[in-house]
């Protein structure tokens, strides 16, 4: 079954600190490195290195054209990825000395998406596809409204969470992916334990299932009739920069797959563990192959 990611595609800067910096500070780093970002392409990548038949869509400026290429060599179908003479999306990343990060996010080529491109590209799919999307692309009404006219399954992972996403059509969504701060604020509870988020969530949208991360806290899921709470694996950190995003492609690729919801959370858990040991956005995000080499303990 395809999976379209119509989604974000940027350059990371990445830089290692000793501290994430404070206002007025001035903070020497200790390394520096460049990759391909974004939460659409890391998680079209993970899609694709979970063994899933992604295919992107989205806009770059004329000095990201390594980066369509990139996904592209993983086996991701680039049909749609769109040039445009704004500058390639970029973020600066700062990264501590225990794998936390903060990011600055300017959007470029990634906010030039139209209302045409969303009945252009979703045109080529049909009822019962998915599409996974989330929130660093413009025209984002147009394409839930466009998907929920040709019957595709929507994942929507509202990352950066942003008050615009509220006034969203949002009731053809079939599975929200949020982490705890993106849940409260979706679900608008000042209570951002998990019963509260999730419960708040489903009774919102009662069709859609709910699967809120929680870091090294592991993963709720809530849907279909299922209730199930996934512990994260036991591992030291050293940059959690697309831990989510492989979490999310690796989720949605065990379950396209035919795996069940449980089996498809043990193994996205899994991969985020793996990702956030080794430094990088799509660079850290393993390979199916590894899982089956790479032993794990359940994080107590």
């Amino acid at each position: 079954m395809p999976i379209l990611v119509f989604g974000s595609l940027n350059i990371d800067h990445v830089y290692q600190v000793e501290h994430l910096v404070r206002p007025g500070e001035t903070l020497p780093s200790t390394e520096y490195h460049r990759f391909q970002g974004g939460k659409g392409a890391n998680q079209s990548v993970a899609l694709a290195r979970a063994g899933a038949n992604v295919f992107h869509a989205g806009r770059i400026g004329p000095e990201g054209l390594w980066i369509r290429d990139a996904i592209a060599a993983e086996g991701v179908d680039v049909t749609h990825v769109g040039l445009d003479d704004q500058p390639t999306g970029h973020a600066i990343i700062q990264v501590d000395s225990d794998g936390e990060n903060s990011i600055l996010l300017y959007g470029g080529a990634n906010l030039t998406v139209t209302s045409d491109d969303a009945h252009y590209v979703l045109s080529h799919f049909g009822e019962g596809d998915w599409l996974l999307l989330q929130n660093e692309i413009s025209s984002l009404p147009a394409i839930l409204r466009e998907a929920s006219k040709r019957g595709l399954n929507v994942a929507f992972n509202p990352a950066p969470m942003t008050p615009e996403v509220q006034g969203y059509p949002l009731d053809g969504v079939s599975l929200f992916v949020v982490n705890q701060t993106e849940g409260a604020a979706l679900a608008e509870v000042e209570d951002a334990s998990p019963a509260s988020i999730v419960g708040m969530l489903h009774a919102r949208f009662p069709d859609a299932a709910i699967l809120l991360t929680l870091g090294g806290d592991g993963s709720l899921y809530v849907g279909g009739g299922e209730n199930i709470r996934t512990p994260a694996q036991a591992v030291d950190a050293v940059d959690t920069t697309a831990a989510g995003d492989t979490f999310i492609g690796y989720f949605l690729a065990a379950l396209l797959a035919g795996e069940s919801t449980k089996q498809s959370l043990d193994l996205a858990s899994r991969a985020a563990a793996l990702c956030v040991s080794r430094p990088g956005a799509a660079a850290s995000i393993p390979r199916r192959s590894e899982l089956k080499e790479t032993p794990f303990a359940r994080k107590e």
